[in-house]
C-alpha cells in the first residue's frame, strides 16, 4: 500500500502522507489537520471502515470544510472527504484499490487524469503512483507551481517489525522540479535494493547471484563509489581477491578516503586482503589536499 503527493509547499511529505503495514494509508490535505494521520491509522487498527473513520475525524473539527482527507485500507476500500471550502479547483475520485484527491489545482481535469494514469500504468506501485503525479502535472497541476513531493510504501501485511515493513519512504522537501528529483531518488533506492540483495546472496554463498545484483546496482548508479567499494570488500572477504582488486583501485582513484577506510577495516579484521597490496596502492593514489577533506573527488 502506498501514498504519494506533490505540492507547492515545503516538506509536504512530512504532514500529508501516513501509512502502516497491515492497516492502510492516509492522506490529509488542503488546510492540513496533521492529527488525521495518526488518528486515522489508529481507527484502522480498531477495525473501522474508511468511511466511518472520516465521519469520526471530521465530526469534531471546526475547520473540516477546509480539509481534504483520504483513507485506503489494506483490502483496497477507500473513502475521501473534500470540504466545501477547499480552494478550487478541488475534488477527488474513489476508484478500485485507489483514491486520488487534489486542491488548489489549475483546473478540474487534474484528479480524473491522475486516476486514469494510475489505472492504465504498469509495474511496481511506486512507478504507478509517479505516473499519477506526472499526469496531474501534465493536466495543469498546482496553480501555485511546485516545490516538494514525497512517496511512502508499506507492506500489506505487518511482520511486526516496523523497520522492515516500510519498504519505501522518499521525500523531496524543496526543489524546482520535485517529481524529477523524486524519480531520481527512486532510481537510487532501486540501486541500493539490488546492493542489499547482493549482500544477502553473498551471505548465503550464492556468489554468481550476488555478482549479478552488485553489477546491476553499479549500472543503475555508476557515479556511486561506495557501492563499488562494498562490492569489492564482499569479494575479497569471500576469497575472490583477484576480482576485488580492479574495483578497489578504481574506487581509490576516484576517492582516496576509501583507501583510508580500507586500511581501517583491515586493522579490524573486516577486510581480508594482503596489507602489502594496500601499501603499494597508497603510493600510487594522490593524497587529498587536506587530511580532513574526504569529500568526493
Amino acid at each position: 500500500m502506498g501514498a504519494a503527493v506533490q505540492s507547492h509547499w515545503f516538506s509536504v511529505g512530512s504532514v500529508v502522507i501516513w501509512g502502516e503495514a497491515g492497516l492502510g494509508v492516509v492522506a490529509t490535505q488542503s488546510f492540513v489537520n496533521a492529527s488525521y494521520g495518526k488518528r486515522g491509522l489508529g481507527c484502522l487498527r480498531r477495525g473501522m471502515l474508511p468511511e466511518d473513520i472520516i465521519t469520526k475525524l471530521i465530526s469534531d473539527d471546526d475547520g473540516r470544510e477546509s480539509r481534504q482527507l483520504a483513507i485506503l485500507d489494506r483490502k483496497g476500500r477507500g473513502a475521501v472527504f473534500t470540504g466545501r471550502n477547499c480552494i478550487p479547483s478541488a475534488g477527488h475520485i474513489v476508484g478500485e484499490d485507489h483514491t486520488v484527491q487534489a486542491n488548489l489545482m489549475c483546473n478540474d481535469k487534474v484528479w480524473p487524469e491522475m486516476s486514469s494514469a494510475f489505472i492504465s500504468s504498469k509495474g511496481h506501485l511506486a512507478e504507478r503512483m509517479l505516473a499519477a503525479l506526472d499526469a496531474a502535472e501534465i493536466a495543469g497541476g498546482d496553480i501555485r507551481g511546485r516545490q516538494s513531493a514525497a512517496m511512502l510504501i508499506v507492506k500489506g501485511h505487518s511482520s511486526r517489525k516496523p523497520w522492515e515493513d516500510r519498504t519505501l519512504d522518499l521525500r523531496v522537501d524543496d526543489h524546482p522540479e520535485p517529481l524529477h528529483e523524486l524519480r531520481r531518488l527512486l532510481g537510487v533506492h532501486r540501486a541500493y535494493e539490488r546492493m542489499n540483495q547482493g549482500d544477502i546472496a553473498m551471505e548465503r554463498g550464492r556468489m554468481e547471484e550476488a555478482q549479478g545484483h552488485y553489477r546491476a546496482a553499479e549500472d543503475m548508479f555508476p557515479s556511486n563509489e561506495e557501492m563499488m567499494f562494498w562490492h569489492a570488500v564482499a569479494l575479497a572477504n569471500n576469497g575472490y581477491g583477484t576480482d576485488a582488486w580492479p574495483l578497489l583501485r578504481d574506487v581509490f582513484l576516484r576517492n582516496r578516503a576509501y583507501l583510508d577506510l580500507a586500511m581501517r577495516l583491515m586493522d579490524m579484521g573486516m577486510l581480508k586482503v594482503d596489507a602489502s597490496y594496500l601499501d603499494t596502492l597508497e603510493d600510487q593514489i594522490p593524497k587529498v589536499k587536506d587530511e580532513n577533506d574526504y569529500g568526493p573527488r
